[in-house]
């Protein structure tokens, strides 16, 4: 099933961006108290109730004939277009304004179902805040509080009912239970659909010496090596000022859609541009949603010695906080490594699905404690005593213990590589969760007596 997608609109400074980063849990949306700020759209992931979204934010609609309100308009309508449901959102304490009568029309004649959402109804009723924008004609407007967090899970539970039903499968995909799915992204024109038409041996897919020509994700079934995949060829993601027809604009929301549904991801990079800063984000997003990825720096073989080397060497530098994920020197046009790419892809998916027995889980980080002992935290050793398996895709270990909170960032990451090479999780993300047993002692008071209190701190050290 593809995510939802739900765009958030109204006039400005209303609270849109600031319910745009409290529904992510980003900074991304610029907030401060000055009409205006967002102008062209935002993307990013919601978790809900009832699962993840995508959500957009929008800049704020005027009724000013200036040309850069007429912008704005055109990337709302854009961003109204490609939503499944709306979120109009109206300031609880202004009331309601001609504007916001302006936007419903607006809304209602794209036939998208809509939320009416009042914000800055905080430190009041719900009720009070949001009985005058029945005249709007929207049904039972929703009060929140974007700058406290009130009712989110509300907003999304909401507009996920809105939402209509999501057709089936690709017929890519049909048939074809065990497949692994693989989405290849990438800055434009770094040859993800070269990529794909190599490993189909046809010309399956458009491919231009040109940015922007992949409009939309594709979804192609293939078979390599006695094992079944289906490639998404997605989109090129660019940084958004550099983001400038209607149509590859679209096509973000499928890209993002395509990570969330894979099972794994081919990240391609273009060898002769080295690491960009957007190669970076798109990397940073893969991570953060958890994905299996593999690494392929494409036009290699184009390359002179002395670029190989720094290009290496970059990698290296910047691309550290990925050490898990392993890097091919490709060369789509010809075919170099390519297969080699697509097993690592394929692996780190399965990695990515693996069991991990909780006896085993439990001798594992037994042996790295003793290798290397927690440190000490409140005058005592920091406890861990207790591990197993609580999700996959990515693997994610529940360690139980005491002092749990205390636990360094650097110890955790070092039980991290342990849990890799014992159960050989190379290409994705490993997480861990600490939980703090329960104190028996907790709520009760001290029986010991004055004596005691003062042996056993002698005891102790004479503390």
């Amino acid at each position: 099933m593809a995510l939802p997608v739900f765009a958030i609109v109204g006039r400005p400074n209303v609270g849109k961006s600031t319910l745009f980063n409290a529904l992510t849990g980003t900074r991304d949306a610029l907030v401060a108290d000055y009409p205006g700020l967002t102008r062209d759209r935002l993307y990013g992931y919601a978790a809900g109730p009832q699962g993840t979204a995508i959500v957009i934010d929008t800049g704020g609609l005027t009724r000013e004939a200036a040309p850069l309100a007429g912008q704005v308009a055109k990337q709302v309508t854009l961003a109204i277009g490609e939503a499944d449901a709306v979120a109009l959102v109206v300031d609880g304490r202004s009331g309601p304004v001609p504007e916001d009568a302006a936007i419903v029309d607006l809304v209602r004649r794209t036939g998208k179902p809509v939320l009416l959402v009042v914000n800055k109804a905080e430190g009041r009723s719900g009720g009070e805040a949001a009985a005058a924008f029945y005249e709007l004609g929207l049904g039972d407007p929703l009060p929140v509080s974007a700058l406290r967090g009130d009712h989110l899970d509300d907003l999304l539970s909401a507009l996920h009912a809105l939402c209509p039903p999501k057709p089936a499968e690709e017929p890519a995909a049909a048939g074809l239970a065990d497949a692994v799915r693989i989405a290849v992204i990438g800055r434009p024109n770094v040859g993800k659909s070269t990529l794909i038409n190599r490993y189909l041996g046809e010309e399956r897919l458009l491919t231009m010496d040109e940015a922007g020509t992949t409009r939309d994700s594709v979804s192609v079934a293939f078979s390599h090596d006695g094992h079944d995949f289906v490639l998404v060829d997605t989109a090129g993601i660019r940084r958004r000022a550099r983001v400038t027809e209607t149509i590859e604009r679209f096509s973000v929301v499928k890209a993002l859609q395509a990570i969330e549904a894979a099972d794994a991801v081919l990240v391609l990079l273009d060898a002769r541009d080295g690491v960009t800063e957007q190669d970076i984000s798109l990397l940073g997003l893969v991570l953060e949603r958890g994905r299996a990825l593999a690494i392929g720096v494409n036009k290699w073989d184009g390359l002179a010695p002395e670029q190989r080397q720094r290009v290496q060497e970059e990698l290296d530098r910047r691309l550290d906080f990925l050490e898990f994920a392993d890097r091919h020197f490709i060369s789509a046009r010809h075919g170099t490594a390519i297969y080699d790419l697509l097993a690592s892809g394929r692996a780190a998916a399965l990695a990515a699905s693996r069991e991990l027995p909780t006896p085993a889980l439990n001798q594992v980080l037994k042996d790295a404690v003793a290798a290397y002992p927690t440190p000490i935290a409140n005058r005592s050793r920091i406890k861990l005593t207790y591990a197993h398996q609580g999700g996959r895709r990515p693997p994610l270990v529940v360690i139980h213990g005491n002092q749990v909170t205390a636990l360094p960032e650097s110890y955790k990451r070092y039980l991290v590589g342990c849990l890799r090479k014992a159960f050989r999780l190379r290409g994705t993300p490993v997480r861990i969760e600490l939980r703090a047993g329960r104190n028996p002692f907790a709520g009760k008071r001290n029986t010991l007596t004055p004596r005691q209190i003062k042996r056993r701190r002698r005891v102790r050290g004479g503390r």
